[in-house]
């Protein structure tokens, strides 16, 4: 008898610690977790079944940009939606102003029932006109959202409630740019930082609890719409934003400037958020191509190691991206370039090593072409303009591709072509992603 109950504590155990192995992570925020675009949960398929994997559930909503985020049993998206007596513009870069409402939603993350909404009407005057770009942040039981036309809201999480908002263009004088407000807020300690623009105002800190104003910071010309990124370097915490003339590191506390490197981007499109591997920091635009700099171990500080010179969208040296945030990794940069081209650079020479047009396009070049690029384990997910979910491992060897399946109908005609521009969310061993008219969550459990 005592053996028998010997064995079962031992396996008592390993249920126990199997079950801790396994345990969901949520992706409450722009690129996960840890806002470093890896998915660190275990026991993912290995490859899609012949049929796709299991779609558990598919929810009707509005169009947009921005991608849905899953924190504590809830799936998070902001959409957008039309009066009955209004049109859309078929012509996306007509910026005339078109009554429009933005709406936050929520839904149950088991089956996709909506649990609440919030909505508020909202202008638009933007080019690409499609709805919201920024995904929403949850943070300590509060959603916080960033529309097109530059409305920050905080939301009680439960409920939907507004606890407190602001209005970028009315409380900083600043204009929507052209694309809308694109750069994803970031959360450090008890201040919401984000990219707004304006006079002395290019990034603002509020308090997270209470909206107040805690700091503001920089001054450009246009803000862009790269998202803020926070790393540690030189003995101190730095808060690195690029906007359309330098890359920049502030103190997240205070807002005073660490450091600025000069980085002009043709058509303030910064739209890559900066990433760092080790000591180097690496930035990339549409236009004017890469920018590596390092950082030094002991001060705040930062110097160039390569940078783009001349060259154009078409003749790119380095990596051009416009969508798609790259992946540092092992001493590469793996993203995709200007036309879909999928490349890897050496991180510190910016020598390009390979390049491929499989994960994005049929084989020919495609401006804009694009691909989100998440790692799990040793391996990538890639979720590609096309609706593809691809599995693919990334190496300085070469693209090498194990398992791809189609998830998502392209439905965006924008660009002039149909596509999938919204970054997806990995959570509880599922994916959720949403086109213009539609978020499907999908297993990938193994």
């Amino acid at each position: 008898m005592p053996s028998i109950q010997l064995g079962q504590s031992f396996l008592f155990l390993a249920v126990i610690l199997g079950c801790a192995n396994v345990q969901a992570e949520d992706w409450p925020q722009w690129l996960g977790a840890k806002r470093d675009s890896i998915w660190r949960e275990t026991s993912i398929v290995d490859k899609f079944p012949a049929e796709g994997p299991p779609i558990r559930w598919r929810v009707k909503i509005g169009p947009g940009y921005s991608g849905p985020v899953v924190a504590q049993g809830r799936v998070y998206v902001t959409d957008r939606r039309l009066p009955e007596t209004a049109t859309a513009s078929s012509d996306p870069f007509q910026r005339n102003p078109i009554s429009s409402g933005e709406r936050v939603l929520c839904l149950n993350e088991t089956d996709g029932k909506l649990l609440w909404q919030h909505q508020y009407d909202c202008t638009y005057t933007i080019s690409y006109p499609a709805g919201p770009r920024v995904a929403p942040l949850v943070n300590d039981g509060k959603v916080f959202s960033l529309g097109a036309e530059g409305n920050l809201l905080c939301l009680d999480g439960e409920n939907g409630k507004e606890l407190w908002s602001h209005d970028f263009r009315k409380e900083f004088n600043t204009k929507t740019p052209m694309w809308g407000f694109a750069g994803h807020p970031i959360i450090d300690g008890d201040k919401i930082i984000c990219l707004v623009g304006g006079a002395g105002s290019t990034l603002v800190a509020f308090n997270r609890n209470t909206g107040k104003e805690a700091w503001r910071a920089l001054t450009a010309e246009e803000p862009g719409y790269s998202s803020p990124t926070i790393c540690e370097a030189g003995g101190k915490k730095q808060l690195i934003l690029w906007e359309p003339e330098a890359a920049n590191s502030v103190d997240p506390e205070t807002g005073h400037t660490y450091w600025a490197v000069p980085f002009k981007s043709r058509s303030g499109l910064t739209v890559s958020t900066p990433r760092k591997m080790g000591d180097l920091l690496f930035f990339t635009s549409f236009y004017n191509g890469s920018l590596m700099v390092r950082l030094d171990s002991a001060q705040p500080t930062a110097t160039t190691v390569w940078q783009t010179i001349g060259g154009n969208e078409k003749e790119t040296t380095h990596l051009n991206s416009i969508l798609c945030t790259p992946f540092l990794d092992g001493g590469y940069v793996y993203g995709v370039c200007s036309y879909g081209q999928l490349r890897c650079l050496n991180a510190q020479t910016g020598e390009r090593v390979w390049e491929t047009l499989a994960a994005t396009t049929t084989g020919e070049p495609v401006r804009w072409a694009n691909a989100f690029i998440v790692k799990n384990a040793d391996r990538f997910f890639l979720f590609n303009e096309r609706g593809d979910l691809i599995i693919a491992r990334l190496s300085p060897k070469g693209y090498d591709e194990i398992s791809r399946t189609h998830l998502l109908d392209p439905a965006n005609k924008d660009p002039g072509r149909s596509v999938v521009w919204s970054h997806p969310a990995f959570a509880n061993r599922r994916i959720y992603a949403r086109n213009d008219r539609e978020i499907v969550c999908a297993g990938l459990a193994k």
